[in-house]
């Protein structure tokens, strides 16, 4: 670990930290590279219960259906994150785009 430039040890616990803080968000890690500190963290999607939904979506008279796409297509798609630490030692975060 010494030899990452720029980085110090209060960088490297942020890097972990934020690891950490995805990982009990439901994020599994798919790569990790201590010698570059990077890591690539993956969610799979969620089941959207589509009989519940319309069901909700005919009793608001088809109100709901913003929040049944909205459902759909944020939570129905596995999410991908790249958590590293730049040239200047900052932690970063962002999102990977399939």
């Amino acid at each position: 670990m010494q030899n990452i430039p720029n980085t110090s040890e209060k960088n490297l616990q942020d890097f972990y930290n934020r690891i950490s803080a995805k990982i009990r968000a439901g994020f599994i890690v798919k790569e990790k590279n201590d010698k570059l500190p990077f890591a690539i963290l993956s969610r799979e999607p969620r089941g959207i219960n589509h009989t519940l939904n319309f069901i909700v979506f005919c009793l608001t008279l088809g109100v709901w259906s913003v929040g049944w796409l909205y459902m759909t297509f944020v939570y129905g798609k596995e999410k991908r994150i790249l958590i590293a630490i730049d040239e200047e030692g900052k932690t970063f975060e962002e999102t990977c785009y399939q």
